[in-house]
């Protein structure tokens, strides 16, 4: 499975961004979609998920309420960030998982998030 993240871009804080991920070679073996980021000098976190048909979906505590994962056609999915923060400046990371395991295994190869003050 190869995956391509893009849409990220430089915002003022409070502003929005809308990130896209396409999913390719054997997508049929995808169960969760997810996004992480990473800021300098940090670890990788993880950001939001949607499990399989797009029922359940969890987010990490800080972007709840201004972030929203979403599935397009099984193929892709999306990250809608709205009223962003400057600690949300970020390598944003899409990623993919098959049933049965818990650690993502399919990366993308991130898109910079950066939001100014």
């Amino acid at each position: 499975v190869q995956l391509q993240a893009s849409g990220g871009g430089l915002v003022q804080a409070g502003g929005s961004l809308r990130l896209s991920c396409a999913a390719s070679g054997r997508t049929v073996g995808i169960y969760a979609r997810g996004w992480f980021r990473q800021a300098p000098g940090k670890e990788r976190e993880f950001v939001a998920e949607i499990i399989s048909n797009g029922a359940v979906t969890s987010y990490k505590d800080s972007v709840k309420g201004r972030f929203t994962i979403s599935r397009g056609n099984k193929n892709t999915w999306f990250l809608q960030m709205n009223s962003l923060k400057p600690e949300d400046t970020a390598i944003y990371f899409c990623a993919a998982r098959p049933p049965g395991i818990s650690d993502y295994g399919y990366w993308g190869q991130g898109t910079q998030v950066t939001v100014s003050s």
